[in-house]
This record gives structure tokens, C-alpha cells and sequence, in this order.
């Protein structure tokens, strides 16, 4: 059956209807509501469901503008719990509960933390955050739980959504040392970037296939040879919520590992390192896709305590 007449996929499209013909998508009942179905509708991973072989235009179109909704609502509801949690007399970190996606938020950064660690060599001294939001929990939960130590620069383009997120940490003695926000549309991001290990690129910058393109080919032009490239993608039904980004959009970097989550974390992960390093890149990967044949890659099941298969990973080696 093609994905164009499958049950779920049919779902999908009744709810976009729904939510497109909102008056508003600030959080209000009826819009978490919305989404609420929405995102359980397109978390199942067992429906072999690839959107890139969709050939009806009007659901490819469809797609194109639920995932404009998505990030309009996100933003919306980010900008909500902000500003919530920045009326807070004492600490507003100490209230991150309140954020409904907060747990969420937590396994992913343990998930990417996780990840990360298997491809550096020292503990990163700086990291940047493109399209860090007015809630930057990622990096929140990364400074505050796993990387102690380590600075944390947040680029967004939007000027308010830094006041409300710097708010958030401004009476944190500690992470009000090591949380810096930059107000800059990552296009004009050019000096400072090559200071960075680690650059993560947030799942909403660069909406569509071009505008991701671009903003990668921005970061593998100014970032550090060897730096590590952190960017979240999506895969089967979840690939309705937010951008995919597959390895042919990784021009002038190696990729180390593609992963994608089975429970609620939604975003797929993937790891990639600036080529032109000591890190074992090769430039002979420059400016095509990287095909992999079977013995160049390694899928690993995580089993968890019961022995049950619980995510899978996908990590390429370089072809030799």
C-alpha cells in the first residue's frame, strides 16, 4: 500500500486540517490537544513508513507546512513556560518540571551526551548552540548534569527569545558564568565559530531541505577541522514533525553515527565531524554522499536490562 493511503498517514493529514484552521497556536487546551495527538500519531517506528517516497504532491506539500506549524507552536509554547518560569522569585531552574516536555528534554541530552562521548577524545571547553530559543534546555540540562565545566554560547536570530532564555539562568550562580547568548541569524555567524568543539544545530533552523542546506554548508565553511557537528533529524513518521537530515546534506564532513530513538524522544541524532582534522577525516568524501557498503558499517542494538532491543544506532566508518 503507498504511504499516501496509509490509516496513520491519513490521521496525519485530518489533524493537520485541524490545526492549520486554528485562530491561534499559542498553548491553549484545544491546541495542546491537537498536537498531543498529533505527536502520539506519528511516534509508532514499526509502520516502515519513508516519507521521502511520498509522490503525492499535496501530502508532500502538507508536510512541508505541518512541520512550519510544529515549529510556530514550539516556539509559542517555549516563549509561554519562559516566561512563567522567569517570574519565579528564587531560581528558575529550580521549577523545570513545570516545562510539559521536560523529561523528554532530559533523555535526549542523555542520549546525545551519550553519543558524544564516543567520538571525542577530551571534554569539550566550548560549545556552541545555533537556534537556542527562548527555553534553552538543551543546553541547560547538558551544563548542569553532564558537561560541569564547559561554556555554553547560544546563537539565536530572535533578539527577545535571548532576554527571556538569559533570564532563565541569571540567577543561577553557576550557570550565569558559563551560559552566553549571542543575538545573530547563524548566516552572519562567521568569526568565533573555528573556537568550538562541539556546535549543535537545533532541529528548527533551516525549516526546509535549502534553508538546512545552507546553514550546514555556513558551519562546515567557518567551523574548526576535526569539530564536532551535533545536528537533530527525524525518521518515519516523526519525519511529519520536524526536517530530515541525511548524510548527502553533510558535504565536507565524515559521518560518525545516525541514531534513531524508538520510545518518546522523537528526534533522530546525528553525528558528524568537520573534515580537513587530525580526527581520522578524509577528504576524499568532500562534495558527495557517502555510500556505505555492508562491511564499512556497524549497527549496534542497545539492549536494555531485560535484553530487549531498545534503540539502534547506525555508525559508518569511512570508506578506505
Amino acid at each position: 500500500m503507498a504511504c499516501e493511503n496509509n490509516i496513520i498517514v491519513k490521521q496525519i493529514i485530518n489533524l493537520y486540517y485541524q490545526i492549520s484552521n486554528l485562530e491561534s497556536l499559542k498553548p491553549s487546551k484545544n491546541v495542546d490537544t491537537l498536537f498531543g495527538q498529533l505527536v502520539s500519531t506519528c511516534l509508532p517506528t514499526d509502520t516502515n513508513i519513508d516519507v521521502t517516497k511520498i509522490h503525492d504532491e499535496k501530502v508532500k506539500d502538507m508536510r512541508y507546512h505541518l512541520i512550519k506549524l510544529c515549529g510556530e507552536a514550539e516556539g509559542y509554547l517555549e516563549e509561554h513556560f519562559s516566561a512563567i518560569l522567569g517570574s519565579f522569585e528564587d531560581n528558575p531552574l529550580n521549577h523545570l518540571h513545570i516545562f510539559p516536555y521536560y523529561n523528554n528534554y532530559l533523555k535526549l541530552s542523555k542520549l546525545e551526551f551519550d553519543l558524544l562521548a564516543q567520538h571525542i577524545t577530551h571534554v569539550p571547553t566550548k560549545i556552541a548552540f545555533i537556534g537556542s530559543g527562548p527555553m534553552p534546555l538543551t543546553s541547560i540540562v547538558l551544563a548542569k548534569f553532564h558537561l560541569p565545566n564547559t561554556t555554553f554560547h547560544n546563537f539565536d536570530i530572535d533578539s527577545q527569545a535571548n532576554t527571556l532564555a538569559s533570564n532563565l539562568v541569571s540567577r543561577d550562580p553557576d550557570l550565569s558564568k558559563r551560559m552566553i547568548f549571542h543575538t545573530t541569524d547563524v548566516l552572519n555567524a562567521n568569526e568565533g565559530l573555528d573556537q568550538y568543539d562541539v556546535v549543535f544545530l537545533a532541529a528548527l533552523v533551516g525549516m526546509d531541505k535549502e534553508s538546512k542546506v545552507k546553514a550546514i554548508e555556513h558551519l562546515e565553511k567557518h567551523m574548526a577541522p576535526g569539530a564536532v557537528l551535533m545536528l537533530r533529524s527525524a525518521h518515519g513518521l516523526r519525519a511529519f514533525l520536524y526536517p530530515i537530515v541525511d548524510s548527502c546534506d553533510l558535504k565536507g564532513f565524515e559521518v560518525l553515527t545516525i541514531y534513531h530513538p524508538s520510545d518518546d524522544v522523537v528526534n533522530s541524532v546525528v553525528i558528524a565531524r568537520k573534515l580537513g582534522g587530525l580526527s581520522g577525516a578524509r577528504g576524499s568524501h568532500i562534495g558527495r554522499c557517502v555510500v556505505m557498503p555492508c562491511n564499512c558499517s556497524k549497527v549496534h542494538a542497545i539492549m536494555n536490562n531485560h535484553g530487549m532491543k531498545k534503540n539502534l544506532i547506525e555508525e559508518f566508518s569511512a570508506i578506505e
